[in-house]
């Protein structure tokens, strides 16, 4: 049954179902109400307070304006701040008694998700970020493990750590660190938005934690037993993101903002300890995708076009863009992962203090050159001099055989690796020991890819047996010990956790893996069967060649192979699609054949449908035939 919303005259909203009208009733009329003792005097939309006429020639218009209810006298007020205003004078003189029959609020409708043990309070509109104030996105829950999963490796290194998650929202992130991890990580959850940190303070308690909030520890009585010490405390605050940078030290931060994050990296890298680690979610896609050019160029002070590896590219350029803000502060980074999906990029770099790490990750920020004809792709040479002919430096020759300009310039972009092989091992065993099974296939993927190199050939191994006598040994404090001599092995612990994290960086950081992949469809032959794509890899590599599936791209292969090469095999290892029953193998073309495949290539775009290429010198037609291919066609 269609009912009228009662705040509003008909003309202006239409009598609607129940879940519309109450959709409408919490976004134009509960979401700007005034509340005063258990009451909510909502905007109001009816005939209540007529505005002054308009005299507009001999008629008179009356306009009606919203307005507010005060619950206490017979007065409406046009705007918010004033009747908060209004309310607050009625206080002061003690008048709180109301004059009027007054409906209580109705209870919260907060509703209550659950996400990897954790419960959350959320809004009905939780998940459109216009019309509410805490945002939680069901789908993020893979960004949320893999961000766990890298904080809970930096919290095997060294306890306890000072965890910020800068844009709390309703908490879930942090919520998971303090329950999981509790005693190695001191977490601190901010938000600018007061709702929001309400929010964050009811699900604290929700889940049985101690909350902090403006200096004064409020606990929840359930949430400690006889004898329980005080270690789970969460502190909430409510300050904007680069402020609370600026002012405090933190071990571990993450930026989650709606859109890009490029506005707090100067905040971010500031006071971050040396050694820690700052991971950031970007979502605004349609620029880092290349789908508006004009935004990446405003945000990221970069050139894009839309390519085959579009992903990688957002990877890269948001991590330029977190090197540059890096170096600004002194400072250099050492990616550790970096995950492009469908609905956002993920950077995870640790942070290197001192001008040489800064000078060195701003030297990896370069200009990549793309031909728009075949895809082929290179960076373009360090140095300042002046390339005569850029052209020259990509491996296609594209240039020679095709008219006008045939490549472009992209950047600048992050030219080194996108992953440590090491940190992401680390960050599977963790997955595996906190039981996140959606985080476990992609970081699979990413240290095959990583490593490049295929799934068979994956070892699981604890990434924590090498070097354990170093990094745990127990020292024991007995009477006879001096506290001078104490103090003295402490500080030498300390300076040995850092020396270890540096000689497994060196370790972890092996042959970096090969920059960008191709797509085999993107690449395929026309009229020919491709062979599966993990064939097609054993392919590869038996050519001598490193490769690895990507997860930027399904039917993506990373390799060091040239695009030339690459097309050659796939060339070598499809069937036609005439051979229905053929089975897969190598095609045997005649030599004829074999010389013709570079005409095949340059006239290409041309003769796409032909069948048949003419040799200009011997006027001799090659055919483009296997050996089994029936005698009678080819004759035809």
């Amino acid at each position: 049954e269609k009912k009228p919303c009662p705040l509003c005259p008909e003309e202006k909203f239409k009598a609607c179902y129940s879940h519309k009208l109450h959709r409408h009733l919490q976004n134009l009329h509960w979401k700007v109400s005034v509340e005063f003792e258990g009451y909510r005097m909502c905007i109001c939309h009816l005939p209540c307070r007529p505005v002054k006429p308009n005299l507009v020639g001999d008629q008179t218009f009356s306009k009606m304006g919203a307005h507010y209810h005060c619950i206490i006298c017979s007065a409406t007020i046009t705007r918010r701040t004033d009747m908060i205003g209004h309310i607050n004078r009625h206080v002061n003189k003690g008048e709180t008694e109301s004059r009027f029959i007054t409906v209580p609020a109705p209870k919260s409708s907060h509703e209550v998700l659950k996400e990897s043990a954790t419960d959350v309070q959320v809004l009905p509109n939780y998940s459109t970020p216009q019309k509410t104030d805490s945002y939680f996105n069901p789908k993020m829950k893979l960004n949320r493990q893999l961000i766990f999963c890298a904080l809970a490796v930096l919290a095997e290194e060294r306890k306890p750590i000072e965890c910020l998650d800068a844009f709390g929202a309703t908490g879930i992130m942090g919520l998971q660190w303090a329950k999981h991890l509790r005693s190695s990580v001191k977490v601190t959850i901010n938000d600018c938005n007061e709702n929001s940190v309400t929010m964050i303070h009811e699900n604290c308690h929700l889940n049985k934690m101690k909350v902090k909030l403006n200096t004064k520890e409020d606990y929840n009585d359930e949430a400690m037993g006889d004898g329980e010490e005080n270690t789970d405390t969460i502190e909430v605050t409510k300050m904007d993101a680069n402020v609370i940078m600026h002012l405090r030290s933190f071990d571990f931060i993450h930026l989650d903002p709606f859109g890009t994050s490029v506005n707090y990296l100067d905040s971010a890298f500031r006071n971050v300890r040396n050694l820690g680690i700052v991971s950031l979610t970007s979502t605004d896609i349609s620029s880092l995708y290349a789908k508006a050019q004009h935004v990446a160029l405003r945000h990221y002070g970069c050139n894009i076009v839309r390519t085959e590896y579009y992903k990688e590219l957002a990877a890269r350029i948001v991590i330029a863009a977190v090197t540059r803000a890096a170096a600004r502060c002194n400072k250099g980074i050492e990616v550790l992962l970096a995950v492009a999906l469908e609905h956002f990029v993920l950077v995870v770099v640790r942070v290197l203090r001192g001008p040489s790490p800064a000078d060195d990750s701003a030297k990896k920020i370069r200009y990549l050159i793309h031909c728009q004809w075949c895809e082929e792709r290179i960076f373009q040479k360090e140095g300042n001099m002046v390339e005569e002919n850029p052209y020259q430096q990509l491996p296609c020759d594209c240039h020679g055989s095709m008219p006008g300009k045939t490549a472009v310039v992209l950047g600048p972009l992050w030219s080194g690796a996108l992953f440590n092989t090491g940190f992401l091992r680390r960050m599977l065993f963790e997955a595996v020991q906190y039981g996140l099974d959606e985080a476990q296939p992609l970081l699979k993927t990413l240290v095959c890819e990583a490593e490049c190199t295929t799934l068979k050939h994956f070892s699981t191994h604890s990434p924590y047996d090498e070097n354990k006598q170093e990094e745990c040994g127990v020292y024991i404090k007995t009477p006879n010990t001096s506290a001078e001599s104490y103090l003295v092995h402490r500080k030498r612990k300390s300076d040995e956790v850092i020396r270890n994290t540096a000689k497994r960086q060196k370790s972890e950081n092996s042959a970096e893996h090969p920059a960008f992949y191709y797509n085999i469809h993107r690449h395929s032959i026309k009229g020919m069967n491709m062979p599966k794509l993990n064939k097609f890899l054993n392919y590869l590599s038996e050519a001598g060649y490193r490769v690895s599936r990507t997860h930027f791209d399904p039917m993506g292969v990373r390799t060091n192979a040239p695009l030339a090469q690459f097309k050659t095999i796939l060339m070598k290892y499809s069937t036609p699609t005439y051979a229905g029953g053929q089975a897969e193998g190598p095609v045997h073309l005649t030599e004829d054949v074999q010389a013709g495949e570079q005409v095949q290539a340059a006239a290409d775009c041309k003769a796409e449908d032909d069948e048949f290429l003419e040799d200009d010198k011997s006027g001799v037609a090659v055919a483009m035939f296997t050996k089994d291919y029936p005698t009678h066609c080819a004759a035809d």
